[in-house]
C-alpha cells in the first residue's frame, strides 16, 4: 500500500513558526512533525509516499531528500498554485495506482492502521474514513453513517446549531484509485466540501471507522503545545510512533 502526504498548507495560525517553514515541519520532539508521519507511515509497512508542496518547498525537500535515509521512497508533486486535499490527489494520479492512505500534514497520530485496513477491504469500501470524538465537532467534517457503517452524510464544518454527532473526520483514509477519476483535472478540489458529497451522491460506498486510538490535529498553538506536552509523557504511542 502507498500513502499520500498533504502538506502543502502554510499553517497562518502556527506563526511565527511556520513564517520560514510549513507546517508539517514544526519541530515535535526534536524532529519535524513531517518525520513522526513518515515513521508511523513506515511502522505500518509502508514505504512507497507521496507528498504534494507548495509553501517553502525546499524546507522538505532539504530535509528528507528521496526519504532513503528514514527507510522510504519519496515522490514529491509541487502545486505552483494550491490544488486542495483531493485536487493534490488527482495530480499524483500516475503514482495512487493501488490503495492508498491519505493523511494530513498536520496530524500527530498512534492510530493502528491495520484494523483500518482489513475494514475498508471487507467491506468493498472506496473510500474509509477514520474517525474520531472531538470536543468542538463544528470546526469539523462530520459523518451520518446507517447500521453497518455506510456513511449517508458528510458536512464540514456545520453551524453549532446543526452539529448532530461528535464523531469528526480525523484526517486518515483509505482510498482506492478508482475514486480519482471523480476529481476533475487542474483546479481546486477538497476532499471533504466537494469530493465526498459528490462520491455520496453518486452511491460510492463510504464508510467510517471510529478510532480512540490516539489522533491530534496540530492547527493551533494551544493543540501545538499539547502535542509536545502529549509526547513528553509517552501519550503518543502504538505501531511506528516515535
Amino acid at each position: 500500500m502507498k500513502a499520500f502526504i498533504l502538506a502543502a498548507g502554510e499553517g497562518t495560525r502556527l506563526r511565527p513558526l511556520t513564517l520560514t517553514r510549513p507546517k508539517p515541519m514544526v519541530p515535535l520532539g526534536g524532529k519535524p512533525l513531517l518525520e513522526h508521519t513518515i515513521a508511523w507511515l513506515r511502522g505500518h509497512g509502508i514505504a512507497e509516499i507521496a507528498i504534494n508542496l507548495h509553501y517553502r518547498p525546499e524546507v522538505i525537500t532539504s530535509h528528507f531528500g528521496d526519504g532513503s535515509a528514514f527507510g522510504v521512497r519519496l515522490t514529491y508533486s509541487l502545486e505552483r498554485e494550491l490544488l486542495g486535499t483531493a485536487g493534490g490527489a488527482k495530480a499524483l494520479e500516475g503514482f495512487l495506482d493501488e490503495p492508498f492512505i491519505v493523511v494530513y500534514g498536520d496530524l500527530l497520530t498512534a492510530l493502528d492502521l491495520a484494523p483500518v485496513m482489513v475494514s475498508h477491504e471487507r467491506r468493498g469500501a472506496a473510500v474509509t474514513v477514520v474517525l474520531y470524538r472531538v470536543p468542538n465537532p463544528w470546526e469539523c467534517g462530520l459523518v451520518d453513517m446507517d447500521a453497518t457503517g455506510r456513511i449517508t452524510r458528510f458536512v464540514e464544518k456545520p453551524p453549532r446549531d446543526e452539529v448532530f454527532t461528535d464523531l469528526a473526520n480525523a484526517g486518515v483514509y483509505v482510498m482506492e484509485p478508482s475514486v480519482l477519476p471523480h476529481i476533475p483535472s487542474e483546479r481546486f478540489y477538497d476532499f471533504g466540501h466537494d469530493l465526498f458529497p459528490q462520491l455520496l451522491d453518486a452511491d460510492v460506498p463510504m464508510y467510517g471507522h471510529p478510532t480512540t486510538d490516539y489522533v491530534l490535529d496540530i492547527g493551533d498553538h494551544a493543540k501545538y503545545a499539547r502535542a509536545q506536552r502529549d509526547l513528553a509523557v509517552g501519550l503518543v504511542a502504538g505501531k511506528g510512533a516515535s
